[in-house]
């Protein structure tokens, strides 16, 4: 009869124990963790019927900030509040600045006024050369400092750059503005992107323009799509690509962060 030491049957114990739950798993048909990507978006192969995880993100987000220093007037828009292009998202108090411009303004009608003098003086001979162009000199510079300050003034209003809605508000009104300082962030909901991984052997066929549809989870309806941009590059690990799509039409019920399953054309070859 053979007989086993402490360290012998520890490690035939041990031995068994791993088999027994290598094939329990086996038996249970336990599935393996999910890996994920960037944004999110599940890196898995396609389903048997060639669907592919999708995620919607927004063409643009923007972090609205100042290009001066002034006191808030007003921020017409709250979080979650839709708007148009073109419409003011932070109004700034400019009385100084507007008091700047009118200065400026009168000092180059003058510079203009005094430039007309010595010029009809030269005609005259009455003035020196010297004379005529000083005054023109400081006629242009007069201009130079009004297209400034008009610069400057047309920044106190921040007008929307696209149709979106406000992703968050970092001031209110009556805070002091700094410049390069956010604001608020918005997102552009009018241009919505499916942002996905697929298998990398779909080159053979997948290009851009494809169609494709997707099923959004979050509203239950489903949308056409084409693929708009591939990946220049393949991950060699996973052998997958990332691939945007554009969504055909615009559909006011779909925000970023929504997910859902896109089919394809011609995923099964």
């Amino acid at each position: 009869m053979k007989r086993w030491g402490r360290a012998g049957l520890g490690g035939a114990v041990l031995m068994m124990a791993v088999q027994g739950g290598w094939a329990a798993g086996v038996q249970a048909g336990a599935p393996a963790p999910a890996a994920s990507g960037p944004s999110g978006v599940p890196v898995a192969h396609a389903e048997d019927d060639g669907r592919i995880r999708i995620q919607l993100v927004a063409r643009d987000e923007v972090e609205v900030s100042s290009e001066i220093s002034a006191k808030i007037a007003s921020m017409p828009f709250r979080d979650g509040d839709a708007f148009r292009a073109g419409q003011t998202l932070v109004s700034l108090d400019c009385s100084l600045y507007a008091a700047q411009l009118h200065k400026a303004q009168a000092e180059s009608d003058a510079a203009v006024q005094l430039k007309r003098v010595n010029d009809r003086l030269s005609q005259l001979h009455s003035i020196g050369q010297i004379d005529v162009e000083q005054a023109a000199a400081k006629a242009k510079a007069s201009a130079a400092e009004v297209a400034y300050m008009q610069a400057t003034v047309r920044k106190c209003a921040i007008a929307a750059p696209f149709d979106g809605r406000v992703v968050k508000r970092s001031a209110s009104a009556q805070q002091f503005a700094q410049p390069g300082k956010a604001l608020t962030t918005i997102v552009d909901t009018s241009h919505l992107e499916l942002k996905m991984i697929v298998p990398s052997k779909w080159l053979a066929w997948l290009k851009p323009g494809h169609p494709l549809t997707v099923k959004v989870d979050e509203v239950g309806k489903v949308y056409p799509a084409t693929v708009a941009r591939i990946g220049a590059r393949v991950d060699p690990v996973t052998q997958t690509i990332d691939v945007t799509a554009a969504l055909s039409g615009h559909a006011s019920e779909l925000l970023p962060g929504m997910s859902g399953w896109a089919s394809f054309a011609g995923a099964s070859r």
